[in-house]
C-alpha cells in the first residue's frame, strides 16, 4: 500500500529481457538505504518487488501483465521515474490510498505553465473515464493528485486534468512532462468498488426482471 507523495526521483539504468517479461534495474540510493529483499517499491505507480539490491540500485520483475497496462512496457535506460516506499503501519497518509495496481496509461495533451502551478490535462482511456471526479484523487506515474478538471460524460476523447504546484514539479517526474508523453494512471480504489457493485445491481436487477416478465 502507498500514499502517492513520491520520495525520491529514480532512474532506470538498466533493461533485460526475462520471458515475456522484463528485468528492469533502477538506481535509487534512498529507497535502498534500508531495503530488504522482497519488499514492495512502486515505480512511477507500479508496484514492483525487490529481486536484490545493490549500494544504490535495486532490481526488480515486471511480468508481461504489467507491461501491457503500463508505460513501462516503453521504458529505457536513462528514464527517470517516481519512487515510493511502501507505507509503514502507523505512518500518516499524507496522500491518499493507492495500490500500485495501474488501471491503464494516459497520454499528455497540454501543459499549460502558469505563475504558481502548471496545468497538465491528460487523455483517459474511455473505460477509465467514469471513475475519474472533479476534485476526486487520481494517480499519475505514481503521484497522489486531485483532479481539477474533467471532460463531459459521453465525450469522444475524455480527458482530465490536475494542477501541479512548484514542489510537485520539482520533486517529481511531472514537472518535465510534454504534450505526448504516456503516463500510468490509477483510479481511486472506492470509485472501483462502486463501478463493480453497480455492474453486480444492473445484472440482478435485470435478471429480477427477467424472471418476473418469463412469469407473466
Amino acid at each position: 500500500m502507498f500514499t502517492g507523495i513520491i520520495e525520491e526521483v529514480g532512474e532506470i539504468v538498466a533493461i533485460a529481457a526475462s520471458g515475456e517479461g522484463a528485468r528492469i534495474t533502477v538506481r535509487a540510493p534512498g529507497a535502498v538505504r534500508d531495503a530488504v529483499h522482497g519488499e514492495s517499491i512502486a515505480v512511477s505507480g507500479v508496484c514492483l518487488t525487490v529481486v536484490d539490491f545493490s549500494a544504490d540500485t535495486f532490481n526488480a520483475d515486471v511480468m508481461k501483465q504489467t507491461l501491457d497496462v503500463s508505460a513501462l512496457a516503453q521504458a529505457r535506460v536513462g528514464l527517470q521515474v517516481n519512487i515510493e516506499k511502501a507505507l509503514a503501519v502507523g505512518a500518516r497518509l499524507g496522500g491518499h490510498i493507492v495500490q500500485g495496481h495501474v488501471d491503464g496509461v494516459g497520454t499528455v495533451q497540454q501543459v499549460r505553465p502558469g505563475d504558481q502551478w502548471q496545468v497538465v490535462r491528460v487523455g483517459v482511456p474511455h473505460d477509465l473515464a467514469p471513475l475519474v471526479v472533479d476534485k476526486g484523487s487520481i494517480t499519475v506515474d505514481g503521484t497522489s493528485l486531485t483532479v481539477s478538471a474533467v471532460s463531459d460524460a459521453g465525450v469522444a476523447e475524455p480527458w482530465l486534468e490536475v494542477s501541479l504546484i512548484p514542489e510537485t514539479l520539482s520533486a517529481t517526474t511531472l514537472g518535465s512532462l510534454v504534450v505526448g508523453d504516456r503516463v500510468n494512471l490509477e483510479t481511486d480504489v472506492l470509485a472501483r468498488h462502486v463501478e463493480r457493485l453497480m455492474a453486480f445491481r444492473t445484472v440482478t436487477t435485470d435478471a429480477v426482471s427477467s424472471r418476473e416478465g418469463g412469469s407473466r
